[in-house]
């Protein structure tokens, strides 16, 4: 699978502890949907809903990476695994905590 995303080169990410985001290593970068564009590979992608069903957790159906999904948080936008970007456009990198076993507390905290 293929995408891009367009982003600015310093990127302001969000390490989240839930137990989906800290088992899976993802490092949040929401972006509008009209700065995402998949390429490729979109046949092998699948999905995985629960809790309210907002969210639309993405993953390849061969290798299991989550590359990219819609957040619960922007449901009009595309949350990146920053750690999925090619590191040679990445000239600073920004890593904030984000309590997401508190979600609906923490949530109040970055609009």
């Amino acid at each position: 699978m293929t995408f891009e995303v367009l982003a600015p080169k310093a990127l302001d990410v969000l390490d989240c502890n839930c137990s989906i985001c800290k088992t899976s290593g993802l490092w949040h970068l929401i972006v509008p949907k009209s700065h995402f564009r998949l390429l490729s590979g979109e046949g092998e992608l699948t999905e995985y809903r629960f809790g309210t069903g907002t969210a639309r957790h993405l993953f390849c159906r061969t290798c299991g990476v989550k590359s990219f999904y819609v957040p619960r948080s922007h449901p009009d936008g595309i949350d990146v695994n920053a750690r999925c970007l090619a590191t040679t456009r990445i000239k600073a990198l920004r890593i904030r905590p984000y309590d997401g076993q508190n979600w609906e507390q923490a949530r109040a905290g970055i609009d």
